[in-house]
């Protein structure tokens, strides 16, 4: 892949980020999600206003946002790693809307998925069990992180791509600064639902 396209592809990937989906869904249902619970546009927020269905299809809709564009570019892997964190840094911190985006959860998992099928698959199910025992996302958003890069390690993946995952789960982890204020003092909110 010349430089050209790559640089093409790692924009475009940046804009897929960008997609409001959160937003979008809870506005066909007559919501601003930015000014309802946590004001985060994303499933965990959307799945306490409107209920788990909708939290699933956000979740999915982010997911493919960062999925469809490593998809692309799969078989160069590099660009692929910098498609994804490109894609995440989209939600994160979109310049569609002043750079006031969402965590990067499922944006993350959605990017690293055909990278890492198994691991992600894996990945997701702890997410759902420590959500439903916990009632609480942002908890299993938080742990999962630490848990992915240490399974990575674990089976051998090569250093530059840990790297990597380190970069997009830093985005994650900073974004979730807030969630844990409120988890230390007792007042970060439930997930109506226990699959979300």
């Amino acid at each position: 892949m010349n430089s050209f396209v790559a640089v093409i592809a790692i924009i475009i990937a940046y804009f897929c980020g960008t997609l409001p989906v959160a937003i979008l869904i809870a506005k066909s249902k007559g919501i601003d999600i930015t000014t309802i619970g946590s004001g985060n546009p994303g499933a965990s927020n959307v799945a306490r206003a409107l209920g788990t269905k909708y939290g699933v299809l956000v979740f999915v809709g982010d997911a493919l946002k960062g999925a469809l564009p490593v998809l692309a570019v799969l078989s160069h892997r590099p660009i692929a790693y910098v498609c994804a964190t490109a894609a995440v840094f989209g939600h994160v911190f979109p310049v569609t809307r002043k750079f006031k985006g969402g965590k990067g959860v499922a944006t993350g998992a959605g990017s690293l998925l055909p990278l890492h099928p198994f691991l992600l698959i894996g990945s997701a199910l702890v997410w759902l069990l420590v959500t439903k025992l916990t009632k609480k996302a942002s908890i299993a958003s938080i742990v999962i992180v630490p848990m992915l890069i240490t399974a990575f390690v674990m089976s051998g993946t090569p250093t530059w791509e840990v790297l990597s995952l380190v970069v997009i789960g830093a985005l994650v982890e900073i974004r979730h600064a807030s969630n844990i204020k409120r988890l230390l003092s007792g007042t970060e909110p439930p997930v109506t639902g226990s699959t979300v």
